[in-house]
């Protein structure tokens, strides 16, 4: 079994030589500028710690699906920068504030090709499988970001309601991403629905922890402006929390349809808003919820059978991944 150093240098490496095609340099330059201020990839990371409790051995048939992750939730960020108007991504200016609006929808697509080309690499036993869960998966993530878009013309949503959209938008391509490291690695049917769970939720907290932290993060480490979501009307699992739980939901309403035109009313209006969430105690509760998410994901794995070392590996990825939140 490969050990996490060994994953994180693999994964360094892999990053380091990705290449892209290099002409019209205005369309693929954003893929390699997308790629270059990195990121945790949290993704592949996850791809190759599952299966490396199946393999050990690193080959194209495992590199390429496990890039092909990061090249496509690439694309996805940089579709939704768009959509959410967001300036930054990584600490970085985003593509469309870099080049424009067309360059990133153009290149955003382009990388979604890129991405199926590196998963048509997988090797040719679990190809058809792999393809179809990678399939499934793109999809249920546009289905996840019509939802999120969806809830910014409604006042409430119901927790349920918002679950659903995060399961889709951000916890299935964790779940993929695990189950498609198991897959390539030889596991069980049993193992690749087990280890899909653990990715799952792992995927649930981890987007709680980032909305969580987009109110109380730091922005050195966080990678982009505090109180986006504030900002721009968003709904957050904070946002819904505190809506279930205020006596005064008119209160918290006004709070967050102040404008956010200029600095101070941008600061005005966090301030404000964050303060009703204080006073609710729903930072508390989100906190609660990412450690409620993760034991779900370790429940997911600890009947399989692995040994002790196994499940240590994914219980120190899983601290790894939401620690930052606790």
């Amino acid at each position: 079994m490969l050990k996490e150093p060994e994953i994180n240098e693999i994964v360094g490496r892999l990053f380091d030589e990705i290449e892209f095609t290099r002409e019209p340099a205005g369309l693929y330059d954003p893929l390699r500028y997308m790629i270059e201020i990195g990121g945790k990839r949290i993704r592949p990371r996850l791809c190759l710690t599952a299966y490396s409790l199946f393999s050990d051995r690193i080959d194209e048939g495992i590199l390429a699906p496990a890039s092909a992750l990061e090249v496509f939730h690439s694309f996805t960020l940089m579709h939704d920068d768009i959509m959410d108007r967001s300036p930054l991504r990584r600490g970085m200016p985003t593509v469309w504030k870099k080049w424009n609006e067309d360059t990133a929808i153009l290149s955003g697509d382009v990388m979604l090709i890129d991405a199926y080309k590196r998963i048509a690499k997988a090797p040719g036993a679990v190809l058809n499988r792999t393809l179809e869960l990678f399939s499934r998966t793109a999809a249920q993530v546009c289905d996840g970001q019509q939802y999120d878009m969806d809830f910014e013309s409604v006042q409430e949503v119901p927790m349920e309601d918002y679950n659903k959209m995060i399961g889709l938008k951000t916890a299935v391509l964790l779940a993929c991403s695990a189950e498609m490291g198991a897959l390539i690695g030889g596991a069980s049917e049993a193992e690749c629905a087990a280890l899909y769970n653990y990715g799952y939720g792992l995927g649930m907290a981890f987007q709680v922890a980032d909305d969580y932290l987009d109110a109380f993060g730091d922005e050195k480490v966080f990678g982009k402006p505090i109180g986006g979501d504030i900002v721009n009307c968003k709904k957050s699992w904070l946002t819904v929390r505190t809506l279930e739980k205020t006596a005064d939901k008119a209160a918290f309403l006004a709070a967050f349809a102040l404008p956010a035109d200029t600095p101070e009313q941008k600061a005005a209006k966090i301030a404000a808003v964050k303060e009703i969430y204080l006073q609710c105690g729903v930072d508390r509760d989100a906190k609660e919820e990412i450690v409620r998410f993760t034991d779900q994901a370790l429940d997911s794995v600890s009947e399989l059978g692995f040994s002790p070392l196994k499940l240590e590996v994914l219980r120190r990825f899983a601290e790894r991944l939401v620690g930052r939140a606790k």
